[in-house]
């Protein structure tokens, strides 16, 4: 390409030392102002894109100078993702610290270029333990512990922490569920009251939703979308921004202006406050379209930021060159939660951002473990047109020998193989079966009846 080849996961301005001595936020010598916050929340579905455009906005704000952080704010009651099923809410991240958080956090990361911490992942389960554990140790002196004012007043702290702790600029606040959900009521409550409680001018609300196509009779519904924002406005919360998910391919530009005017009328906003988001073939293209499309620019003006342009250069550089990579390598993904994508995000994106480095295109074979483990064909022939190998983490015996299938294959044949946890005590078992001619060679994790010994 004749320059320097893009890093996917840099930064387009550089920033200064984490957590510096500073007391407010200064742009430049004229301006100066307080720490902001965006609040994310989401309505009609889940999965709709929250995390994308938390996530992208912190990006652009970077790019323009800023500091933010980014926090997750889930309704469910696990004290962490660690347990969680990944094929119900997709894979652990995990931070520098050791947190095991949702998944969420693996994009912030990407797209704001920090390694964020623990406390970037607020759990109900991790707010209620809290409450309970001092109200057992008398903390609340006899007082009646409630959702208001404890719940909310916990929540309220850790947003604010957060900000403090990374000396932040801007704070972004996913709140996980949708509106309506009774789960996801204490967390929205607390949104409503730091919004009251906060400097005038010091918050902003985006409002990502799913606008549906409905065939027959062709038509974009907006009423979903309606009715989510009169739910969040019953909760006394008003969006500043409202991002619409629809795919803009079906319908005609006026068409689609239509339907966001509707959107707009019934959300008490300006036309411009409503911005259609459509598929994308890149996830990282998704700060580009927000940054084109005037959404920022909405938030710099309720927030009071100053109108500094982002500078895309870097975002433009990695959308060409994966759009415009043509030699591609295959790299097969081993798994046991292959129903869901999501159950090994970060893999699919640190090989896309390896192929942006290379400037190949990378194309992910993604392989039930359990299907080698039953001989099925196709399922080889595909792990055979494979360049490279990887093996990632995972729990049970289900899918096990398929595993170490593969990687005696890979050893066997000398293709590139990496294990991660799991997959690599799945190459030591492979490596012992051939050193010691033994197939009945297995692990403990797998065999608890099994006394091994040396």
């Amino acid at each position: 390409m004749g320059k320097e080849k893009p890093e996917i996961l840099g930064s387009a301005v550089q920033t200064p030392e984490k957590n510096p001595k500073k007391t407010s936020l200064v742009v430049d010598e004229s301006i100066e102002l307080t720490r902001r916050y965006i609040f994310v929340v989401g309505g009609v579905c889940s999965s709709v894109g929250k995390g994308i455009t938390a996530a992208s906005v912190g990006g652009l704000l970077k790019s323009s100078g800023l500091r933010p952080v980014i926090q997750k704010l889930d309704p469910y009651l696990n004290i962490d993702a660690g347990t969680m099923n990944p094929t119900q809410h997709g894979e652990v991240f995990v931070t520098d610290d050791g947190a095991e958080v949702d998944l969420d956090l693996g994009h912030y990361e990407r797209f704001i270029d920090e390694n964020l911490t623990k406390d970037s992942s607020v759990t109900m389960g991790q707010v209620y333990q809290r409450i309970l554990g001092r109200e057992r140790t008398g903390e609340y002196l006899g007082r009646t512990v409630q959702v208001i004012p404890h719940v909310t007043d916990e929540i309220k702290k850790r947003i604010l922490d957060v900000g403090e702790k990374e000396n932040a600029d801007c704070v972004i606040v996913e709140c996980g569920g949708t509106v309506g959900d009774i789960e996801a009521e204490a967390p929205l409550e607390a949104l409503r009251q730091l919004q009251f409680e906060l400097p005038q001018g010091s918050t902003a609300l985006i409002f990502v939703s799913y606008v549906p196509f409905l065939d027959p009779p062709g038509e974009i519904k907006t009423k979903p979308t309606q009715l989510a924002t009169h739910l969040l406005q019953q909760r006394g919360l008003r969006p500043d921004l409202i991002v619409a998910r629809m795919d803009r391919g079906k319908f005609s530009p006026r068409a689609i202006n239509e339907a966001m005017r509707k959107i707009a009328l019934f959300a008490n906003l300006q036309e411009e406050a409503v911005i259609s988001m459509p598929p994308m073939d890149v996830v990282y293209e998704v700060p580009i379209y927000l940054s084109k499309s005037g959404a920022l620019a909405v938030l710099k003006r309720k927030l009071g930021l100053p109108d500094h342009a982002e500078n895309l250069s870097e975002w433009e550089d990695v959308i060409r060159v994966m759009k415009s990579a043509r030699e591609a390598v295959k790299v097969a993904i081993v798994g046991k939660y292959m129903q869901l994508e999501d159950s090994y995000i970060s893999l699919y994106e640190a090989l896309k951002a390896a192929g942006v480095t290379v400037e190949r295109k990378i194309e992910v074979e993604s392989l039930d473990s359990a299907l080698l483990e039953s001989n099925d064909q196709p399922t080889w022939k595909r792990l055979r047109e494979c360049s490279g190998i990887i093996v990632p983490g995972g729990f049970g015996t289900r899918g096990m020998e398929g595993k170490i299938a593969a990687a005696k294959y890979a050893r066997e044949n000398r293709v590139p193989y990496l294990g991660i946890c799991l997959g690599m005590h799945i190459m030591a078992i492979a490596l012992a079966r051939q050193a010691l001619g033994d197939d009945s060679i297995t692990s403990q994790e797998f065999d608890s009846e099994r006394i091994l010994t040396p």
